[in-house]
Parts: structure tokens; C-alpha cells; sequence
């Protein structure tokens, strides 16, 4: 190990749609994290590393704190209750253009009890006026004393170096857990069925909401290099399928183009996408399925 290397986990938490996956997707400079414009997108913790010559980050980019609807739902918020305990700094996201809400009041309850570093993180500063930005940041420390104030825009790129410069002088020295060149401890067919369903939510938009799952079947790799990807998008009710597949298979046609693209860049080589559609009704409340399509029970 390098002598003074520094390392460290930092939970991103917030409510649901303030750009957590953006900022993570930044600052590995690679997409790991699918996006959305749609509540809830993020399922599972994913993990992003950031590494420099003497720091490495490793950063949980957690679902958004949201009142769970279902099975899926308690999972999510507990998923990103738990990323608090298992780290050395939180950031707490918000967005410039929302206003603070009880589930912002919900965040900062639980993390008044944090023994770590907590960030209050303003994204998406180029959506106002910076006169602004201190009226909000004295509305947020009236309820809670923060280590640092940083005001970001993840998809501009505004001030996020001086995010992770900032982050790294509270780290304490550590080990390096991962090469320098991986962005992510996901395994690749976990990032591949992610990048099928945010074709979905994409093209769908409100018609096929968040009954969706996609189950990576298959990735083998031919003589000529070509990876064969098999895939299974899972929804609820007849009528999803039917929308996701579309007239004459045009929809689902169009989320194999569109996924591809996106998987070839992540994995480098040619792909071939072959997806299906299976009914798996109210999967999202059934514990088994949940285990089977990655959704693991939390420890407690």
C-alpha cells in the first residue's frame, strides 16, 4: 500500500429525482447508474470508485427516500437507510429548483445521529439565479449542522472537482480496495439489465411505470469476439407486455437499438441484444421474486 494513501465510502442519499446517479455516473466519467426523470429509478445500491494517485472514493449511490408502496419499496428505502451505517461521509443531495419537503425534514432526522461527515450537496445550480442558493442553504442549516455546504451541478460538471477535493481531505488513511481502473464492484450482466430497463422507463414513459424488472438470462461471448446477450423483461399485467412490445415488436425493437448502444460502449465489444417479455403478476410484493430478480433482503 502507498504510505498516507487515503480511502473511504460516501453514501449519496436524497429524496427521489436530485441527480444522485447523475453525480455518480461524473464522476467515474462512465455510465453505471441508469437516469431518469422518473421517481425511484435507482433499486439497488450501486457503488461508483473514484481513484486518484494517493485517494480512492468508493461512492454507494443509493435509491431516493420516498413512502414505500411495496415490497420493492420497503427494500429501497431501507436500502438507503443502511448505506449510512456502512460508511465514513454522507452526501445529502437536494436540488437547487425544489424547495425543502417533508421528505428532505424525513433525511435529516436520521442523519442527526450520523458519527460521520454529512455534505448538504445543492445540485443542479444552473437551474437559478445564485442569489438563491443562500437563502436555501440557511433554510437547510436551521435543521441541521453540516460539515460543508457544496453547490454542484452534476450535469454540467459545475464544482464537482471541488466536491471530491473537498471530500478527500476527510478521509482517513486506508487501503486501496479496488484497481485503479475499476469504476464499479457491480458485476457487468447487473449494469447491462439496468441499462434494458432504463430503455424502458425511457420509451414507455408513464404507460409501464415501475412494474418492470429485467432479468439478464445469458452473456456469451462468439469466436469473432461478439457478445450474445439474452434478457428478460418482467412486468406485471397483459396490457404492459403488450405496450412494451408494441405493434409488430416496434417498441421492444427500439429498446434493443437503444440498450445496445449503450451496453456496447459499456462493455467495448459488438453486441447482440435478444430480449423477451414475461407476465409475472404483482412481483414486486412477492419475496421470492424479488430475490430472483436481484433484490436482496436487507440485514437489519
Amino acid at each position: 500500500m502507498k504510505e498516507n494513501f487515503k480511502s473511504g465510502f460516501v453514501a449519496i442519499i436524497g429524496r427521489p429525482n436530485v441527480g444522485k446517479s447523475t453525480l455518480l455516473n461524473r464522476i467515474v466519467r462512465q455510465k453505471i447508474a441508469i437516469m431518469s426523470d422518473k421517481a425511484q429509478t435507482t433499486r439497488n445500491k450501486i457503488q461508483g470508485v473514484y481513484t486518484t494517485e494517493d485517494t480512492q472514493l468508493v461512492f454507494i449511490d443509493t435509491p431516493g427516500i420516498h413512502k414505500p408502496q411495496s415490497r420493492l419499496g420497503d427494500f429501497m428505502v431501507e436500502s438507503a437507510y443502511s448505506a449510512i451505517r456502512e460508511v465514513d461521509a454522507v452526501i445529502f443531495m437536494i436540488s437547487a429548483d425544489q424547495k425543502r419537503g417533508k421528505g428532505d425534514n424525513l433525511i435529516m432526522e436520521r442523519l442527526q445521529n450520523c458519527d460521520v461527515p454529512v455534505f448538504l450537496v445543492i445540485n443542479k445550480i444552473d437551474k437559478v439565479h445564485p442569489d438563491q442558493l443562500l437563502p436555501m442553504i440557511e433554510d437547510y442549516q436551521t435543521c441541521m449542522k453540516f460539515t460543508e455546504v457544496v453547490p454542484i451541478s452534476a450535469t454540467e460538471g459545475n464544482n464537482v472537482e471541488n466536491l471530491l477535493t473537498t471530500l478527500e481531505g476527510y478521509m482517513p488513511e486506508g487501503p486501496q480496495y479496488y484497481p485503479a481502473d475499476q469504476v464499479t464492484d457491480h458485476p457487468e450482466y447487473f449494469i447491462v439489465s439496468e441499462l434494458v430497463r432504463e430503455k424502458v422507463l425511457l420509451l414507455t414513459r408513464e404507460e409501464v411505470p415501475h412494474s418492470v424488472a429485467v432479468v439478464v438470462e445469458s452473456m456469451k461471448r462468439d469466436e469473432y469476439d461478439k457478445i450474445h446477450i439474452q434478457a428478460t423483461i418482467i412486468v406485471e399485467r397483459s396490457s404492459q407486455k403488450g405496450i412494451i412490445i408494441g405493434k409488430g415488436g416496434s417498441m421492444l425493437k427500439d429498446i434493443g437499438i437503444k440498450a445496445r448502444k449503450d451496453i456496447e460502449n459499456l462493455l467495448g465489444n459488438k453486441v447482440y441484444l435478444e430480449l423477451w417479455v414475461k407476465v409475472q403478476k404483482n412481483w414486486r410484493d412477492k419475496e421470492r421474486y424479488l430475490q430472483d430478480y436481484g433484490y436482496r433482503e436487507i440485514d437489519y
